[in-house]
């Protein structure tokens, strides 16, 4: 499986601290926004990654990110030249995918629970069809809402309804067998000129395609797209990680997963062992 960053976002919304750089380098907390995405591929054992950015922004995320070498992936980096939806992230990283299975997430969205990386394995490891993640909210009305039996066999999907059929809603999170790339392309824009990952996902539910799986009880999910869900998720994480529950750390779940040794783990977080992020690392 492949995994897809959509990282193109100029921040309008977040004038003027997006003038400079784009959104998902941004601070939330204690690092970069676009750890928190790509911690999630991460955590479903992606090790192949392709971020999609603005123009003009390429050397600015590979200063970051580099290769993904140090961490024992490959990551690489295309441009998409017009905001055209987020479905357009599927063909953008056509060549990249080649057949495979694919996860998109968006480079804005910020998940944790306590049991995440069993619930994006299992994600993974459905690779028939489609999966998406419903997140259980008290007010569904401002999102897309999605309605799904025992089985978590998804029965509908309707953005932002007045009526809406369930409290769970489709974050931006997604994973997708090879179909996903001709259903991308045969995709007609939407009435605002966008080509609508709603619309991928009805396909795969009209195939009778499309699981759910919940996210209920203790669980975060932000999407930081204005200067007060950026304040709101800083302090969310800064919570977690004062109870040990350290969010984003993209080296640690290397780690973990085997990608790299306990001694490259340290030297990375030498690194960085001035800060509170580097001293972490040097503990594990």
């Amino acid at each position: 499986m492949k995994g897809i960053i959509l990282a193109a976002g100029r921040g309008t919304r977040l004038y003027p601290m997006t003038r400079p750089v784009c959104k998902p380098l941004l601070p939330v907390y204690d690092k970069p926004l676009i750890y928190y995405p790509l911690a999630v591929l991460m955590q479903a054992g992606i090790r192949d990654v392709l971020v999609i950015v603005p123009p003009g922004e390429v050397d600015t995320f590979t200063a970051l990110l580099g290769d993904g070498s140090q961490l024992g992936m490959n990551i690489q980096y295309t441009v998409q030249p017009v905001a055209r939806g987020i479905a357009d992230a599927l063909l953008i990283g056509r060549d990249f995918v080649d057949g495979d299975d694919v996860c998109l997430v968006l480079g804005d969205n910020i998940f944790w629970s306590p049991n995440f990386q069993q619930l994006l394995k299992q994600a993974a490891d459905n690779n028939q069809g489609a999966t998406v993640f419903g997140c259980y909210v008290d007010d569904p009305r401002p999102f897309g809402v999605v309605e799904f039996d025992e089985n978590g066999k998804a029965i509908s999907i309707e953005e932002k309804p007045q009526n809406p059929k369930s409290n769970y809603i489709v974050p931006g999170l997604y994973f997708y067998d090879g179909q996903a790339m001709d259903i991308a392309a045969n995709l007609t824009p939407s009435a605002r000129g966008e080509l609508e990952i709603t619309d991928v996902n009805l396909a795969y539910l009209h195939q009778g395609q499309l699981q759910v799986v919940p996210m209920e009880d203790n669980y975060v999910w932000l999407d930081a797209g204005n200067a007060g869900s950026m304040l709101q998720a800083a302090q969310t994480i800064h919570d977690l990680q004062g109870q040990d529950h350290y969010v984003g750390v993209i080296e640690e779940i290397a780690y973990r997963e085997g990608w790299i040794s306990h001694d490259q783990l340290q030297k990375l977080g030498q690194e960085l062992s001035m800060t509170e992020y580097g001293q972490h690392l040097l503990s594990l």
